[in-house]
């Protein structure tokens, strides 16, 4: 490496500004980064979504198990382009078999749950050490360094997988309702067959696109870590000062010996002179003792000598013998040992203190949502305050047990040949009524057909649950898509009304 040549300022940093510039870097040369990295990783990932069709995640598997590798390409690219050299991709690529072959079965193995790989990657392939050699310098260069670079990879990982999510919870936001409602319910996905390969694929690629963002900034931070710790070892700035300060001296140099040639005075008896005042101004050499009393008194002034105060006990030591014995050691060992107890001691009060914050902390979260965590696991609480008080509309029907006829089922088949949309929300809006009078779920008028499905499913009454899901999905074909229920299906349809709610309504 030529830090000479280098196109960003060569200084010591901490080491999260390194990692900011690390991010810079990775944003300076975004385009052939990304566009390099995708060349690379989406071909791949094709290869292997083929290969393996039938099992997507063994797919997504195998590409998360190469990234070491793929990591050496954006590696090349940052270090010539911090030198003022950036390749194109096509060079770049061009160079990668060079950059994969050395050690690359050490890096899919035992190397490949490094937590400091962004870091380690440019000792291998920038400086081509292995073995021994390459432990020696990795052991000297984390010194400091060592524990951002964990925290790169933690915070990396945590972020690909927040992306990722991300991006599937647009996708799913991006379909339509009924559809989403319909066909791709959660329990359907998990019990995916042949037809469901493609979503699960689709998944695969969209972390392959999380990855195209991300893993060139993950890999430019860990070289800016690399070249920060170089910077601080052999210190690159201050070679950077002298090579400024030569450079200026070369320049200046003619006019200042141009100058000293004009105001020096030519007198020939300089030499004679000089000569003639040797004796007298000679000064006589040093004895021995008074060289090693100046040295003495130098190396007794700082920066040669610095002196602290220290107070401790001790023991009196006895003219006669200045060495204490074997019983006053260990008496003033015991000391000292009182001495770091009563440190410990501090450490675990200070222990001690943030257990108990976390302990109440923990104590009012459970209180705070208490409620809610009996709610999840059966346990149905009376709410506080005033009663819920029905709606008198939902969706635009009228609920109330006032509006609908005694027998409803009979009602609504009569409704049936020559009404058919009036018999079907008779019954959907009778089922609302039933649900809010009779079982007291808390329903409003801003709830759809789906939270109204979700409420009917706390019930824990799978009959309720099925008529409830089947009606509600005619009444909404019915409503939103005009497609009308076949004889068989509202026979169905009423036969369950009866069953339900005539049976409930019987003293």
């Amino acid at each position: 490496m030529r830090p000479a040549e280098a196109n960003l300022t060569i200084r010591p940093r901490s080491a999260w500004e390194a990692l900011d510039l690390g991010t810079l870097l990775a944003r300076r040369h975004a385009g052939v980064l990304m566009l390099a990295w995708a060349a690379l990783t989406l071909p791949v990932f094709g290869l292997l979504s083929a290969l393996c069709w039938e099992q997507p995640s063994l797919a997504l598997l195998l590409f998360w198990w190469l990234k070491p590798l793929y990591e050496r390409l954006p590696l090349h690219i940052l270090s010539h382009a911090v030198f003022g050299q950036t390749p194109g991709v096509r060079q770049s690529l061009r160079a990668l078999p060079g950059a994969l072959r050395p050690q690359w079965l050490a890096s899919l193995t035992w190397r490949r749950f490094s937590s400091t790989r962004s870091f380690d990657l440019p000792v291998l392939q920038l400086e081509g050490l292995a073995g021994a050699a390459r432990q020696h310098r990795l052991a000297v260069l984390g010194q400091r360094e060592r524990s951002a670079a964990r925290w790169l990879t933690v915070v990396g990982m945590h972020l690909e997988g927040a992306l990722w999510l991300g991006l599937l919870a647009l996708l799913y936001f991006f379909l339509p309702a009924q559809l989403a409602y319909d066909s791709w319910s959660w329990e359907d996905l998990l019990r995916a067959d042949d037809e469901w390969l493609w979503l699960e694929h689709l998944s695969n690629l969209l972390y392959v696109l999380v990855l195209i963002v991300w893993e060139p900034i993950y890999v430019a931070c860990g070289f800016s870590l690399y070249l920060n710790r170089r910077t601080r070892l052999e210190a690159w700035d201050l070679e950077l000062a002298f090579r400024r300060l030569r450079a200026h001296l070369l320049t200046a140099l003619p006019v200042l010996l141009l100058g000293l040639c004009l105001l020096s005075p030519s007198t020939p008896a300089w030499a004679a002179n000089d000569s003639a005042a040797t004796p007298a101004t000679a000064t006589a050499p040093l004895s021995r003792d008074d060289a090693r009393q100046r040295v003495r008194e130098l190396l007794d002034q700082p920066p040669f000598t610095q002196r602290e105060t220290v107070t401790r006990w001790r023991f009196a030591e006895s003219p006669a013998d200045a060495e204490p014995g074997i019983l006053a050691r260990l008496l003033e060992n015991l000391l000292r040992l009182d001495s770091f107890w009563h440190g410990r001691e501090r450490l675990t009060l200070l222990i001690e203190t943030l257990l108990w914050g976390a302990l109440a902390l923990l104590v009012a979260l459970l209180l705070w949502h208490r409620r809610d965590w009996l709610q999840a696991f059966g346990r149905r609480l009376p709410r506080r305050g005033r009663r819920h008080q029905p709606p008198a509309q939902l969706f635009g029907l009228a609920v109330t047990p006032e509006s609908l006829p005694d027998d409803v089922a009979s009602a609504a088949e009569r409704l049936w040949p020559t009404q058919p949309r009036q018999a079907l929300g008779l019954l959907y809006c009778a089922m609302l009524s039933r649900l809010l009078h009779d079982h007291r779920l808390p329903l409003v008028a801003g709830h759809t057909e789906g939270e109204v499905l979700d409420a009917v499913r706390t019930l824990a009454q799978p009959e309720l649950n099925s008529f409830a899901a089947t009606l509600t999905h005619h009444w909404q074909g019915l409503a939103y898509g005009r497609q009308i229920p076949d004889d068989a299906a509202w026979t169905a349809l009423c036969a369950g009304w009866r069953r339900l709610f005539e049976r409930e309504s019987r003293p």
